[in-house]
């Protein structure tokens, strides 16, 4: 008598389902971990960028100041007071200290993103009314509309920028590095072809994976924060923040997001 074999249900599952299994069941893990690394990376491109200009900065505050002090005796011995060496690192212990005040406005919130699975019952009932515990797009965009605040507005798009810096410097590293070791063996042309589509697959990828959760991560804290307010007071909260974060996300568009460069 032949024996029946077993039922799908009761089939031993593969080692790699095993692993998908084990993965997806530690994406509450490493999913705010990245959002966190991308934006940190981002907001570290755009500050790079900026040492230039806060250098000058400083150089210009420096002949003011020696401008001041060089006009009577008493005080000309201080003209010489600041070489070039310390204006260099007042400049970068700016720019870290920027960098820093930025991870903690646009990376930490990204520590506090969840999945949840969809709607139903109920809970679809309650979203449609725009009483669901994480509110949707839809909704956070409803209120960005009817209720703007520069927290709302300000706090995504700095994201959005950041996060493209950030996905733009792991594309950059694909690049480099599938280049530097296919030259030899494809040759330069054939390498420099791979190096760009697997760039631009890299920068697709992390912006399809994390760049778009960590904005909505954003948005929904900066909603939160503002929904917690009323009136004025919804109005100026964060908005120190704002000013900190709009010259960086400026700068990582403008300076540290070359999307073009991988397909030229």
């Amino acid at each position: 008598m032949s024996t029946r074999p077993p039922a799908a249900s009761e089939r031993p599952s593969s080692f790699l389902s095993d692993v998908s299994s084990l993965l997806g069941g530690l994406r509450w893990v490493f999913m705010p971990l990245g959002l966190l690394a991308l934006v940190a990376v981002g907001v570290h491109a755009a500050a790079d960028t900026l040492d230039d200009r806060l250098l000058w900065a400083v150089d210009r505050a420096d002949a003011a100041f020696d401008h001041v002090v060089g006009r009577w005796d008493a005080t000309a011995f201080l003209v010489d007071w600041v070489s070039l060496a310390q204006r260099t690192r007042i400049a970068r212990a700016l720019a870290l200290a920027w960098e820093l005040s930025a991870d903690l406005l646009l990376a930490l919130p990204a520590l506090g993103y969840r999945e949840r699975a969809p709607a139903t019952g109920a809970e679809a009932w309650r979203a449609a009314l725009g009483q669901e515990a994480s509110p949707s797009w839809r909704a956070l965009w409803r209120r960005c509309l009817r209720q703007p605040t520069p927290m709302r507005w300000i706090r995504p798009l700095a994201t959005a920028a950041v996060a493209l810096a950030g996905a733009c410097a792991v594309a950059r590293l694909v690049q480099g590095t599938v280049y530097l070791s296919w030259r030899e063996l494809m040759g330069d042309g054939a390498a420099n072809v791979a190096a760009r589509g697997l760039a631009v697959g890299a920068l697709g990828g992390v912006l399809t994976s994390l760049g778009w959760r960590a904005v909505l991560r954003n948005l929904q804290h900066a909603d939160a924060v503002c929904a917690a307010e009323s009136g004025r007071r919804a109005w100026t909260r964060g908005l120190f923040g704002c000013a900190l974060v709009v010259p960086l996300a400026i700068a990582a568009v403008a300076d540290g997001s070359p999307v073009l460069s991988f397909l030229r």
